[in-house]
């Protein structure tokens, strides 16, 4: 039950930094009502809209969510902040991202056959932008820059060389 209690304090304490996002007087309010904490409503109004949105759009509408949303967000701080490295980080999933998309779109026909396929795919996506992986770097690095770099003239070549 500790570990329940740290990640629950946790999760308080980050929905407390952002009150206006995640409503947090009403949850304080649902939490005063029922005595339960506000934690416990949170997770259940994110597996609520998270379920309404699989209903009304699907798992695909649910994982362009995932791998939008948040890099979007990250994105925009980045734009901001006067680090140059989060800036390359997010324009290399942003690549990335794109080139999945097209490989998704031109097999989709293959993808309709493989099964879990969006869980695959979310799973995909949060480690491509995730800070503790960064897979978008490895994928990049790896599988497109050798790709296309030949294509890119010599000067590219000698700025990453």
């Amino acid at each position: 039950m500790d570990k329940i209690e740290f990640y629950t304090q946790k999760v308080d304490a980050f929905i407390a930094k952002y009150p206006s996002l995640f409503m947090y007087e009403q949850l304080e309010a649902l939490e005063n009502k029922f005595g339960h904490s506000k934690v416990y409503f949170f997770f259940a109004i994110i597996l609520s809209l998270g379920s309404v949105l699989f209903l009304l759009g699907g798992a695909k509408l649910v994982s362009d969510l995932v791998g939008f949303v948040y890099p979007a967000y990250a994105s925009f701080k980045a734009i901001d902040s006067a680090d140059p490295n989060d800036d390359t980080q997010w324009l290399t999933y942003w690549v990335v991202f794109a080139v999945f998309s097209i490989i998704e779109s031109a097999a989709s026909i293959l993808v309709s056959w493989i099964p879990f396929y969006f869980f695959i795919k979310l799973t995909f996506l949060i480690w491509l932008y995730h800070p503790s992986t960064l897979g978008a770097v490895v994928v990049y690095t790896s599988v497109i820059r050798p790709y296309v770099l030949p294509y890119m003239g010599t000067e590219t070549e000698k700025k990453k060389d």
